[in-house]
């Protein structure tokens, strides 16, 4: 079966759902700390908006919104093989992260936006990782709230 090919819609924000591999080991603070810098290598390499993110022991989700002439498929590519370059040499392990799909959904209204962002930072709470979302060091809530590193 031929790959989904993603149209190109520039301008348009999506949320974008990436999943660990079932046979891997949960990921923890020091490989969510790379998964950012994965994040931060693709943005110089591949222009794109990052808008709300979450990282979880068992999958990540962002909405971003790729520019011209980066597309999503490029942005993920990137993040992921970046990410499990870095978290195989700091593991001593070897072979794929994450699964081979991601999942994208294009928001269409401020109102479905907003909703997904919210929906993101409870992701945490939801899963029995936290009570509250700011207490969820892994996520962009506190950035949307106005906290300062000092406050968290």
């Amino acid at each position: 079966m031929s790959k989904l090919r993603r149209p190109f819609l520039s301008g348009r924000y999506f949320l974008i759902t990436v999943r660990l591999l079932k046979r891997r080991a949960k990921l923890t603070d020091p490989d969510f700390r790379l998964l950012a810098r994965a994040f931060n290598r693709a943005r110089a390499m591949h222009p794109f908006y990052l808008t709300a993110w979450v990282f979880l022991p068992d999958h990540w989700h962002v909405i971003c919104a790729p520019v011209y002439p980066t597309t999503i498929s490029l942005v993920i590519k990137s993040v992921k093989q970046s990410s499990m370059s870095a978290v195989n040499q700091q593991r001593g392990t070897e072979g794929e992260l994450w699964q081979s799909r991601f999942f994208d959904r294009a928001l269409r209204t401020v109102h479905e936006y907003n909703e997904k962002v919210e929906y993101l930072h409870l992701n945490p709470v939801k899963a029995g990782l936290v009570c509250r979302p700011q207490d969820w060091r892994w996520s962009s809530f506190n950035e949307y709230s106005g906290m300062s590193a000092e406050e968290q």
